[in-house]
């Protein structure tokens, strides 16, 4: 089959498009994973960070050099075969998911994936969008929903709002009737606009931790400043969520944050747990209803992935990036 490989760390210039052997599920090491047909795959910020080898991913992939060679966690596709013990699946039957605590291996023609890592893919949904929702839209879930504290009348921010997982997550706190405030480049405002956001900031042009507002709640996509710079505009009772940037901010966020939870204020601050495929089928379900869209910048192919990371490394994908494998 073919796969984007890469065999160390680095930029998009040390991925190579290769022939690599199909996986096979029909052995005693095929037990409960399903062999998938890929049809498309999506990038994500985790992508970029296992390709340039990350300090804290480092510490899953390899110290030296990466242990696994394809990179991608977003999949959506058709099954080929299942092995000894799977129930929930057959061949033919369409399924996505996000394989970032599976092995990865999206960047392929086929993959081998852990029952578990599956779900199945609503009909009236394309196989290009289900790839574009797993690892983003349910960081977006669980940021926005799940909480339970966005609601009509709440003031949201969302930070990073024009990448995969903030385009997601400004549907569904608009949805939800909150008033959203969009924060990322200029070449993404116009989305964030389409998407519900009533207010949008050039991250560039205006800093949105001195705009002298104030959030009921902040979710953090690219967290690139001390964590005191964000909590100005976070009201009282207000929660502040980081999901994504650099290393050093969410570890002093991590830390500030059990500081102020203690805060007569009142206000949280916490890093998001991410889980992988969390109510992926609800999410689905509501994609294909056409309730949330995933946000799909271009299609690439197989050999154009170093191009589609390439953009991703520059923070110039707007919304999704998304790989058709065939």
């Amino acid at each position: 089959m073919r796969a984007v490989v890469y065999d160390r760390y680095g930029g998009p210039e040390v991925l190579r498009l290769d022939e690599v052997a199909t996986p096979r599920v029909d052995g005693p090491d095929g037990a409960g994973r399903v062999l998938v047909r890929i049809h498309a795959a999506s990038v994500n910020s985790w992508d970029r960070d296992n390709l340039q080898g990350a300090a804290i991913n480092r510490l899953a992939l390899g110290p030296l050099r990466p242990r696994v060679r394809i990179l991608g966690g977003d999949i959506s596709g058709v099954v080929e075969a299942v092995g000894p013990g799977v129930t929930r699946f057959r061949p033919g039957d369409e399924v996505f998911g996000d394989l970032s605590t599976s092995g990865w291996g999206a960047f392929a023609e086929y993959v081998a994936a852990p029952e578990a890592a599956l779900t199945r893919k609503p009909a009236g949904l394309s196989h290009r969008d289900a790839a574009a929702m797993p690892q983003a839209a349910v960081l977006a879930l669980q940021g926005i929903d799940d909480p339970g504290d966005v609601h009509g009348g709440s003031r949201v921010l969302i930070n990073g709002a024009g990448g995969g997982l903030g385009s997601f997550a400004v549907q569904l706190a608009a949805s939800r009737g909150a008033e959203v405030t969009g924060v990322d480049s200029a070449p993404k405002l116009d989305l964030l606009r389409e998407l519900g956001a009533e207010h949008v900031l050039d991250f560039r042009a205006a800093d949105f931790t001195r705009s002298g507002s104030r959030y009921d709640v902040v979710l953090d996509c690219e967290l690139h400043r001390p964590i005191t710079d964000g909590l100005r505009v976070l009201a009282d009772g207000g929660r502040y969520t980081v999901v994504g940037g650099a290393l050093t901010r969410i570890l002093g966020a991590v830390l500030r944050g059990r500081r102020v939870s203690r805060s007569p204020s009142g206000q949280t601050v916490e890093l998001l747990q991410h889980k992988p495929n969390y109510r992926l089928a609800d999410l689905g379900d509501r994609a294909a209803s056409g309730a949330i869209r995933p946000a799909i910048e271009r299609v690439y192919s197989l050999d154009e992935v170093p191009l589609a990371m390439q953009r991703m490394c520059e923070g110039l994908v707007v919304g999704k990036a998304v790989i058709a494998a065939r």
